[in-house]
């Protein structure tokens, strides 16, 4: 299983990279693995801000559909148009093209809350 270092994670397996005052959000290598042959993403959100924890969209696989949750509170600047079209992307490269959202953090505290690659790597196992 994939956990860059450089990241932070949920517990519900989203991750978080922040590069300066932006920040790009995706769902995790053990998530998309979990969740089998993703078919759609809907993520109408934005220009929303929206608090830590909730819902920016969901992510339809064959098997179930799951909500996207905040890894912290910001403003949702873009959606990644690229896994629009090619869902596939979200399991080919979790952590690169297959990013969902950047966002404005509106919380930088909020950052310490989550886990570190360590921490996650504990929660899945």
């Amino acid at each position: 299983m994939n956990i860059p270092v450089e990241l932070r994670y949920t517990k519900e397996h989203e991750w978080i990279r922040v590069e300066g005052e932006v920040a790009y959000v995706g769902i995790t290598d053990y998530a998309q693995s979990e969740l089998g042959e993703i078919v759609f993403l809907d993520i109408n959100t934005q220009g929303d801000t929206l608090a830590q924890e909730e819902v920016f969209g969901s992510v339809e696989a064959v098997k179930t559909v799951s909500d996207l949750n905040m890894p912290v509170s910001g403003e949702v600047l873009e959606v990644n148009e690229s896994i629009n079209d090619q869902p596939e992307l979200v399991n080919n490269d979790p952590y690169g093209e297959g990013w969902m959202i950047k966002i404005q953090v509106s919380n930088p505290a909020e950052l310490d809350t989550l886990l570190d690659a360590a921490g996650y790597q504990a929660l899945i196992g």
